[in-house]
């Protein structure tokens, strides 16, 4: 397969992947690909994540069955981060139970509080 140049230098051999909802445009995650990541979100049409924790490739969805089903890739015009517009197969993406990892605000107090209600039970879907 023919896998589109990417600028993956600037950091460490990866570049960012923010993924919005490809219907409602909400911000879902960001997470990181390295080549192998981005090889195998093509190859597949779900997204495919390189873990920075864990030192692994890890394809969205392998525990908690939410997977990400790619609707279509942009790029910047630096080709170092990508904008992934995806359909979320399940409940949500976040590993706190949320539909977005981006479930939290800034108050005036300037403290982040959750603004969003959780959209399922991660104690249930992460069985550890």
């Amino acid at each position: 397969m023919n896998v589109p140049k990417l600028d993956y230098t600037k950091l460490d051999g990866l570049v960012t992947a923010v993924v919005q909802d490809w219907k409602t445009q909400r911000v879902l995650m960001v997470g990181f690909m390295n080549e192998d990541a981005f090889r195998m979100t093509l190859e597949t049409g779900k997204c495919c994540f390189y873990s920075r924790s864990r030192n692994k490739l890890w394809l969205k969805g392998e525990t908690s069955g939410h997977v990400l089903n790619v609707k279509e890739i942009r790029t910047d015009c630096d080709f170092d981060t990508l904008l992934i517009f995806a359909e979320a197969l399940g409940p949500g993406v976040c590993h706190e139970g949320y539909a977005s990892c981006f479930a939290k605000q800034l108050t005036p107090d300037n403290e982040f509080v959750y603004v969003d209600t959780k959209t399922y039970n991660p104690d249930e879907v992460y069985k550890h």
